[in-house]
């Protein structure tokens, strides 16, 4: 497994838990929206999943990494942070 296949597993496990979905992480695409049909996640929400993904993956994510920036789909959020934990 490549540290960007861990990112996106740890990224689509802690989406489904800020969503408070019981749903496999595997079901859930890159291409999934963060806030569609099935994913909802709030801007606190959004807080709280980056402080559990610096803890899961053990990485501080600076705070300017997330600025003017879109996250719309699961891959978006996967592709910064998976460039930060190289």
């Amino acid at each position: 497994m490549t540290r960007r296949d861990e990112v996106s597993l740890a990224v689509r496990r802690i989406v489904l838990l800020e969503s408070r979905l019981s749903v496999d992480p595997a079901e859930i695409t890159e291409v999934e929206p963060l806030n569609g049909r099935l994913l909802k996640i709030s801007s606190l929400g959004f807080l709280g999943m980056l402080v559990r993904l610096e803890d899961e993956l053990d990485v501080t994510l600076p705070d300017n990494l997330f600025v003017n920036r879109t996250f719309t789909t699961v891959a978006d959020l996967v592709d910064v942070i998976a460039g930060e934990v190289r």
